[in-house]
């Protein structure tokens, strides 16, 4: 573990945190679909109210199907933790399982099918590395600055926030979050998705406001500079959504009349602006099941829920906003559904794989950025 300069508990990178990879043993690796999924119903029988299994919005088929709840993150942390299971297996990534392993009771243990399965972004704002941009920024003014991690964040980020007076968003209620910083601070340090940051900053009136920090060439960045700035955005992004261009969304215009657009908040802020309605994943679901008949939509989000969104609702038209190699996320497909039968099998023999335990320093920490969360 390494100390860090501003705050007052010790953390790693997540590289080393889940360098404990378990391979799929051989014999899972050629199952059919049939197979497999009669051997995952037969483990479930087994172990009952035992488990519960959680599927993301950007699962796919074969895993959302065996899921007992399927939502995005927060969501689906929040119904584990009011489980009685003993066993909650996340089909997510890994900073996922670590916020359900944040809010659910110490009885209970939270596995992953695989432990390949870590988000991109999350990786780009480690906590090590905000500690030393902290201090550089915070060097650089005396304004209170409050920093804001986003949900897609290690639990050992949002202990940093929470340790310097700040909290933890989603993105229904990031702009919530920016009103509580900018009303205990003068500076709002937002956290790791610069789109999602500046998306926000428009929404309030904030966008001349906006200033960058680039972790990745932070020798070449003035941070006397960008302190002047109320809203300081960390140069971090989705892979997945910051594939989207606004020629996808004149594109789908041109293809399909009378056709609307749904797009997360993370895609860039130009296709923010010419897309019908922009939010978070329960909003894009809520929209197409909202949707009359013969309506068409294009989605603007992972691929595995636009292709959910089709089978859960035939009778709207849904459309992809670009191709499925745009966007697939590479994180979420880790979590193969051999794995899940594997797990859960295990499960079934008494043993345990691939456990997500956040340290309980860090643990009692990012629940206090949650629980100031749930204050807004």
């Amino acid at each position: 573990m390494t100390a860090m300069n501003t705050a007052e508990f010790e953390t790693d990178l997540s590289l080393f945190k889940y360098d404990h990879l378990e391979q799929l043993p051989p014999e899972y690796r050629g199952l059919t679909e049939d197979a497999r999924t009669n051997r995952i119903e037969a483990a479930l029988r087994t172990l009952g109210d035992d488990v519960v299994i959680l599927g993301h919005n950007y699962q796919r088929r074969e895993i959302v199907e065996h899921a007992d709840f399927v939502g995005d993150s927060y969501q689906l942390s929040k119904e584990a933790a009011a489980a009685d299971a003993e066993y909650v297996v996340f089909g997510g990534v890994t900073f996922m399982a670590e916020s359900a392993d944040v809010i659910t009771d110490p009885d209970q243990t939270v596995l992953l099918p695989s432990m390949e399965a870590s988000c991109p972004m999350a990786g780009m704002a480690e906590a090590l590395q905000v500690d030393a941009a902290w201090e550089e920024l915070t060097a650089e003014t005396d304004a209170d600055v409050i920093p804001v991690t986003y949900m897609n964040s290690y639990a050992d980020l949002k202990a940093f926030c929470a340790e310097q007076g700040g909290l933890v968003c989603t993105s229904s209620n990031a702009h919530e979050a920016f009103e509580y910083a900018l009303d205990r601070g003068d500076k709002v340090l937002f956290l790791p998705d610069k789109h999602l940051g500046e998306n926000t900053a428009h929404r309030l009136g904030l966008e001349e406001e906006i200033a960058r920090w680039d972790p990745w060439a932070a020798e070449s960045a003035d941070a006397s500079s960008v302190v002047e700035n109320d809203v300081i955005l960390w140069d971090g992004y989705c892979q997945v959504h910051e594939r989207f261009r606004e020629s996808h969304v004149e594109s789908v215009r041109e293809e399909h009349d009378d056709v609307d657009v749904v797009v997360h908040p993370e895609c860039r802020r130009e296709v923010v602006e010419a897309a019908d309605v922009v939010g978070s994943t329960a909003t894009i679901r809520e929209t197409v099941a909202n949707a009359d008949a013969g309506d068409t939509w294009a989605i603007g989000t992972e691929i595995h829920l636009a292709n959910h969104l089709g089978r859960w609702h035939p009778e709207v038209n849904v459309v992809p906003l670009c191709g499925d190699a745009c966007m697939d996320c590479n994180a979420m497909r880790q979590i193969d559904p051999n794995y899940l039968a594997w797990i859960l099998e295990e499960l079934a023999a008494g043993r345990e794989h691939n456990v997500i335990e956040v340290a309980p320093e860090e643990k009692e920490l990012a629940r206090v950025a949650l629980d100031r969360m749930l204050e807004i």
